[in-house]
């Protein structure tokens, strides 16, 4: 039997909004808390969402398999990764002008690449229906959750893991704190921080072609707007901590689906202000943690805003 939610209506429309917008930014900022774990800043993450995004959806659509789109989107992830990590390698280059100059050229390279894709349709991701027991379209709608939700759920605990109890993730911190005792200890630093962020330009694409293959589920330039470039300051935000990424980025979704969730409840003035307000988080979170004691705690020690 269906029925109206009425105000009911905002709180479930948030709760949709956050499952869904925050899982772009989920990968993204998992991604580079690896990358950055490594003692490595990526700014480029902006250009290879978009990246990703464009080159899921072309799989997709050349294909028929939206699956194959997510594998080729997080392979043009691990490419523009490695290009940013061996230019990185090169002595005297500022890894925070490199990833604005690759953010630039995935964006160009993304747009330039994908203008034969804007009108076709790809097939895009399946959702698992959790709203199967409800009548309501509201609530079936609300609780159609896309399958990289909620793997990205289960990478949040297994990259902590990862981090705090193996080897490697142990290796990680180390060049990541201090580039030179890792030297001393027999570690490779210029590939550990390759293979660091080769994988977080891996998660990064995959964000993207959760944008394109699943919500909003199309290909256009405006796709990202910025996506990137917030996820890095959620990092900031989440203290390095992988766990911690989760629940900004559910948080950071929340506060994106206040505008639609208004929206959806019939208020049609003044709702598109809180369309601002992901933008308006983002500048509150970057003034609040400004000073260097309190933003900087738990700051991998090798990373350029630390020095």
């Amino acid at each position: 039997m269906e029925g109206e939610l009425g105000l009911w209506g905002i709180p479930l429309a948030i709760f949709a909004g956050a499952i869904r917008v925050s899982t772009p930014f989920l990968f993204v900022s998992l991604g580079e808390c690896l990358t950055e774990k490594s003692g490595r800043i990526n700014l480029g993450l902006e250009g290879t969402l978009i990246m990703g995004a464009m080159s899921g959806y072309a799989i997709s659509y050349l294909s028929g398999s939206p699956w194959l789109g997510v594998l080729v989107a997080g392979m043009a992830g691990m490419l523009l990764g490695a290009l940013h990590a061996c230019i990185c390698s090169l002595p005297r280059v500022n890894d925070i002008a490199v990833g604005i100059a690759l953010m630039l050229f995935g964006t160009g390279l993304a747009f330039y690449l994908g203008k034969p894709f804007v009108q076709p349709k790809a097939d895009i991701l399946p959702a698992v229906e959790f709203g199967w027991w409800s009548d309501i379209p509201q609530v079936r709608a609300a609780l159609q959750v896309n399958v990289l939700f909620i793997i990205g759920v289960i990478l949040a605990p297994v990259i902590l893991w990862f981090l705090r109890s193996t080897r490697w993730g142990l290796i990680l911190r180390t060049v990541g704190d201090s580039a030179d005792a890792a030297r001393a200890m027999g570690y490779d630093v210029l590939w550990v921080r390759l293979v660091a962020t080769v994988a977080g330009g891996f998660l990064a694409g995959i964000g993207g072609a959760f944008l394109s293959l699943f919500y909003p589920g199309s290909w256009n330039e405006s796709l990202s707007s910025g996506q990137g470039l917030m996820a890095i300051a959620l990092v900031i935000f989440a203290r390095w901590n992988p766990m911690r990424c989760l629940w900004a980025s559910l948080l950071f979704g929340g506060t994106a689906a206040l505008g639609p969730a208004l929206q959806s409840v019939g208020v049609t003035q003044g709702y598109y202000i809180f369309n601002a307000a992901p933008y308006v988080l983002t500048l509150a979170i970057m003034i609040a943690t400004c000073s260097p004691r309190r933003n900087l705690a738990g700051a991998p020690g090798e990373l350029s805003v630390t020095k």
